[in-house]
């Protein structure tokens, strides 16, 4: 990994500046890392300590833990919309995380294509991201083209990188979202003050990030919405849509499990509990997918049904709508 310190950084300790700038990476492993001189702040070992400044060049070597090495094959059911020589796609459900590691050492979509694509050489090498050119979160559910050949991996990653894919979601969010449509861009890093979430931050600092979004439904308290990636960050439409105060609905991590609209009736409460009940993630699917095949050349477009769970909540929002409109 290397990064270079932008040229308005304040100067903030080395091991904290890491922990920032790097996903799903502690403090602890990266002192540990600099202890060994591991770190190197313009070509020298640097300690913890180090107070990074603008223009700094810092590279470091980072073996993966090695649990997360042991990829052990699971037979997963898995649905597979299309598949051929050189793809496949998933429709993930809710709940499944993609790639081993923290905690998640089994039952992951890796472990699932491990067993399903035993028998190609991308998938025997133990990799933990075999086959992997982009993620979504553990309770997103929706569409990830996976690759099957090293060929078909990079030329994936390529239009991912480049921002040449075709991303629209579906999110249910708390509020009256006021414009029918439009942008926000804001880059994404890690929350300082919360590791477990991330943030809009500051132009110099995170990566950037933008993200289209339009008025679907409007129900009240609650508003269904598309949203269209142009960069795909880590919680990037969760953190956008928080950023300009809509939360999605049923989102723990972000405070979206709370009742954030609405009145102060018992009856009310109950209705948005049962609603949490009845899709207990954040409500947010992947829903289209479009990219061109690696290998002919075609233009390739997906779309997956909203799942029964998302289904059924929005179905609630409306029977909860007209009823108050009938009072």
């Amino acid at each position: 990994y290397s990064i270079t310190a932008d040229r308005g950084q304040s100067p903030l300790r080395l091991d904290k500046f890491l922990t920032i700038h790097m996903e799903r990476c502690s403090r602890n492993r990266i002192q540990t890392a600099a202890d060994a001189g591991n770190i190197l702040v313009n070509g020298k070992p640097a300690k913890s300590s180090y107070k990074v400044k603008p223009g700094d060049r810092i590279s470091l070597v980072m073996p993966y833990p090695k649990r997360e090495i042991e990829i052990i094959p699971e037979n997963i059911p898995l649905e597979i919309p299309y598949e051929d020589d050189d793809l496949l796609l998933v429709n993930k459900p809710a709940g499944m995380v993609v790639h081993p590691g923290h905690g998640n050492y089994s039952a992951t979509l890796v472990n699932a294509l491990t067993y399903h694509l035993q028998n190609l050489p991308l998938f025997q090498e133990g990799d933990m991201r075999a086959g992997l050119v982009h993620r979504i979160d553990k309770d997103t559910s929706g569409l990830l083209v996976i690759a099957k050949t090293p060929d078909a991996k990079t030329n994936l990653g390529n239009q991912f990188f480049n921002k040449t894919t075709k991303r629209r979601y579906r999110a249910l969010v708390w509020g009256n979202v006021e414009q029918d449509e439009g942008t926000v861009v804001g880059n994404i890093g890690r929350n300082p003050r919360d590791r477990m979430q991330m943030t809009v931050l500051h132009d110099d600092q995170g990566k950037h990030a933008v993200t289209h979004y339009r008025v679907l439904e409007r129900l009240g308290y609650v508003t269904l919405v598309e949203c269209i990636l142009e960069t795909g960050r880590t919680h990037q439409i969760r953190v956008h849509m928080k950023h300009i105060g809509h939360i999605l609905f049923n989102d723990e991590r972000y405070g979206g499990h709370e009742i954030l609209k609405g009145t102060h009736f018992a009856k009310y409460k109950q209705f948005v509990n049962n609603c949490f009940d009845t899709c207990p993630r954040q409500a947010l699917h992947a829903m289209t997918l479009g990219f061109v095949h690696p290998v002919t050349g075609e233009e390739m477009y997906f779309t997956s049904e909203l799942p029964d769970d998302m289904t059924r909540l929005i179905d609630k929002w409306r029977g909860y709508i007209s009823n108050r409109e009938l009072e």
